[in-house]
């Protein structure tokens, strides 16, 4: 047997097959290969035994289920690497770099050996700057986020040699995660490293061969400390194990960081790299801190059409639509083409100006456009309050696309919505700071460039404060000022001129006074969850309280109607985006129990007008980048149009007279529910309800009190609920009175004339 094992003692390194890494099959292939074609002739049996290696591998590969060798194995079988340190008196020299050896590693030994790593064809090239290691590209990056901010990356497949707790392991290292108020051990702001030394470093594993292009960082998110890295360095693997450093002319290439916590450093590869792992190592920090990072990385997966748990998981559209960003120029023009393509359903108009002096257009989508038509509800979808959070901009210009083609293709959901509804977009309330984040592109502005308008003013908390005056007013029944459940004036401070209010607001209100409104959704970012009134905490001595509305069973329906048919705000599976986890609640969340805030949209629009308003959160990421588009499409279509669906949910009716005459400004109460809305300008109402009995009562001034009992069903569409009411003897008097040009005179100063006139008799 000597002589077997002598005739192969050459081709011996395509048995060191490990059995931690049988899922990496395809790899182990390649280096049972590469070791075969570098030995020259082997004998026969040499061969048949690297044969058989092969063989065996595939089987024992193909025990498994194919997820599981790509991700579960991978995961338990190198644990030990990911956290193993070196023993006391040893010295640890990471990345097997020794000192003194300049230029030389076992990583570059192993790249010489097995050439893994390629640079693409279409290289990026480099410009070469003053400072050490700095690379300024003439083109942009071409290859997207891998998806740590969007949580398409995984919390598995993020690995950190240490970490200081958990709540600052690397599964926090994601570019603008937030930490929130309460910093603790389980959200935090960063992945902190458990040592400051040299040989940190935290890793994303993409799970397939990816053409890697560029780095984005950011320090920590802390109100209290002050924590980044000034200079890192970058590696890359096929394997986890044998580690190539990037490197420029001069060596071991050093990529300048970041100089404060918030603002995010974008740094481009000299040449890109085709790997599947890749490493960042700080090499500098700031001095008074820590090790503490947020990052991103960009890079293009190379397709690999043999893997099941990739194609599993794309997600692809069938929808013919334009998924790109658009900047105001692009808005505007896409909204005409809306209106060609569609001119007997679409109007576009525009509410008023930004403080720059831009137009806020916004698209009507009705059957009979211009017009309000008697019976027929009106509808409101907003967006871009918050310039930064631009995904709900880009829904909203998606949404008039997608019912302007479903129309005119006669889906008959999408034709009977536009038939029996008028429905607004208002895609971009905040144009301004969308220009800001816009120019910084959809990486590169952090958690807050262009929320605020040109002068500093957050749109989305400035409307009047009138929860106050409610409470006050019920708190106080003594109080000689009564405030109503509805319908609240707006305070005279608020309307002067001094008053602290962005032209942008005041245009909306006057929107929202101009058009009877009955249900809107502002669309928001930087979380995945509905958010319904009140938002304001009736207790000033707390931050976070359950504050319900009368109509608190009503918004709980609406907010679950959004999360419910969204692809992922119901996952219990999903991972939470920041610190809050709203899978409890179903993906919704009472307002004021997440965060008070006074003078919100939802609870001015549920207190001055009859509309019910809620906020939808439509992603973790408040800018995703273009390429993301098409995966948001699909998770909150079916969600848009549903919640627009729900406006004719409840009860409905036109108040009259004896005549047929609409009565304007009537009161509608619904007996237990103590909010009231109005009638219209033609006496149309609707009023939204859950499903039930409702006892309906309707007044107005100069006209008799009337009540009927209204039934509410589970199928979709309102129940007509009409009411015809009659004048009382006295506002009759008054009208005939006015119609011969008399006043009607009052009883006392009556008798008091007839006394004068029998006292002047009687002299």
């Amino acid at each position: 047997m000597s002589w077997g094992f002598a005739s192969c003692q050459g081709c011996f390194p395509c048995f060191q097959i490990k059995f931690w890494d049988l899922q990496r099959r395809f790899m182990q292939k390649q280096t049972i290969m590469i070791a075969l074609s570098k030995k020259g002739s082997r004998s026969p049996l040499c061969l048949a035994l690297c044969a058989f290696g092969l063989v065996l591998l595939q089987d024992l590969s193909q025990a498994l289920p194919m997820e599981d060798q790509d991700y579960y194995l991978q995961e338990i079988s190198n644990r030990d690497h990911y956290y193993s340190f070196p023993y006391p008196g040893e010295e640890y020299f990471p990345f097997t770099e020794q000192p003194g050896e300049e230029g030389t590693s076992r990583a570059a030994e192993t790249e010489e050996e097995h050439p893994r790593f390629k640079p693409s064809r279409k290289e990026l090239k480099p410009k070469k700057n003053s400072k050490k290691g700095k690379a300024v590209l003439e083109t942009p990056p071409d290859c997207p986020p891998l998806g740590l901010e969007t949580l398409k990356i995984t919390d598995f497949q993020l690995h950190a040699s240490t970490a200081k707790r958990y709540g600052l392991g690397a599964h926090r290292g994601r570019l603008n995660i937030q930490a929130g108020v309460n910093e603790n051990d389980f959200y935090d702001g960063a992945w902190c490293a458990g040592r400051n030394d040299l040989y940190q470093w935290i890793e994303v594993d993409a799970r397939r061969l990816t053409k890697f292009t560029g780095v984005i960082t950011q320090g920590r998110n802390s109100l209290w400390s002050s924590n980044w890295v000034t200079s890192y360095r970058v590696l890359v693997s096929n394997d986890s194990h044998a580690w190539t450093v990037v490197k420029n002319e001069s060596g071991d290439m050093i990529f300048e960081g970041n100089s404060e916590k918030e603002i995010p450093v974008l740094n481009m590869l000299p040449v890109p790299l085709v790997a599947r792992y890749i490493r960042i190592n700080p090499r500098s920090w700031f001095e008074e801190g820590s090790i503490c990072m947020r990052l991103e990385i960009l890079g293009c997966p190379l397709p690999d059409p043999n893997n099941y748990y990739h194609r599993r998981n794309e997600m692809t559209t069938t929808d013919n639509l334009d998924f790109k960003h658009h900047n105001y120029k692009e808005m505007r023009q896409l909204m005409k083409t809306v209106n060609k393509m569609c001119p007997n359903i679409t109007r576009i108009y525009n509410i008023g100006k930004s403080n720059q002096g831009l137009k806020l257009y916004a698209v009507e989508i009705s059957d009979n456009p211009g017009e309000h038509e008697v019976g027929e509800p009106e509808f409101r979808y907003i967006a871009g309050a918050h310039g930064n959070e631009v995904l709900g901009r880009e829904l909203i210009l998606l949404l008039m696309q997608f019912m302007c083609q479903e129309y005119l293709a006669g889906n008959p959901r999408i034709v009977h919505l536009i038939q029996d509804t008028r429905i607004h977009l208002l895609p971009s309330v905040n144009p301004d700071g969308y220009d800001k984040a816009y120019k910084a592109g959809s990486e590169l502005g952090g958690w807050s460039l262009g929320r605020w308008t040109q002068d500093g003013i957050d749109i989305n908390n400035n409307f009047p404060d009138l929860n106050s005056l409610l409470w006050e007013s019920e708190d106080q029944k003594k109080s000689k000022k009564k405030v109503p459940n509805h319908h609240i004036p707006i305070p005279d401070w608020y309307l002067s001129e001094n008053a602290t209010v962005a032209v942008e607001t005041r245009a909306i209100i006057a929107w929202m006074e101009k058009i009877p409104f009955v249900l809107g959704g502002n669309l928001q970012g930087g979380e995945l969850v509905v958010a319904y009134p009140y938002d304001m905490v009736r207790s000033m001595w707390k931050t976070q309280d359950y504050t319900p509305t009368p109509d608190d069973h009503v918004f709980r329906w609406l907010a679950y109607s959004y999360a419910s048919t969204h692809r992922l705000m119901t996952d219990a599976r999903r991972r939470a985006c920041h610190t809050e986890d709203f899978q409890k609640e179903d993906g919704t969340v009472n307002g004021a129990s997440w965060h008070t805030v006074a003078g919100s949209i939802n609870d001015f629009s549920y207190l001055h007008t009859n509309c019910f308003e809620l906020s939808i959160y439509v992603g973790c990421d408040k800018y995703p980048h273009e390429s993301e588009l098409p995966e948001e499409w699909e998770n909150n279509r079916e969600s848009l149009i549903v919640f627009m669906e729900q406006v004719h949910r409840g009860i409905k009716g036109i108040v009259k007279d004896v005549h047929g005459k609409g009565i304007p400004n009537a009161i509608i109460s619904v007996e237990g529910v103590n909010h009231d809305i109005r009638t219209g300008s033609d006496g149309d109402y609707w009023r939204l309800l859950n499903p039930g009995d409702y006892v309906v009562g309707v007044k107005a001034e100069g006209y008799t009190a009337a009540t009927k009992t209204c039934e509410v069903g589970y199928d979709m569409g309102a129940t007509q609920c009409d009411f015809t009411i009659s004048k009382t003897n006295l506002a009759r008097i008054k009208e005939i009175m006015r119609k011969f040009g008399k006043q009607p005179v009052s009883l006392s100063v009556r008798r008091l004339r007839q006394r004068a006139r029998q006292w002047r008799q009687q002299r």
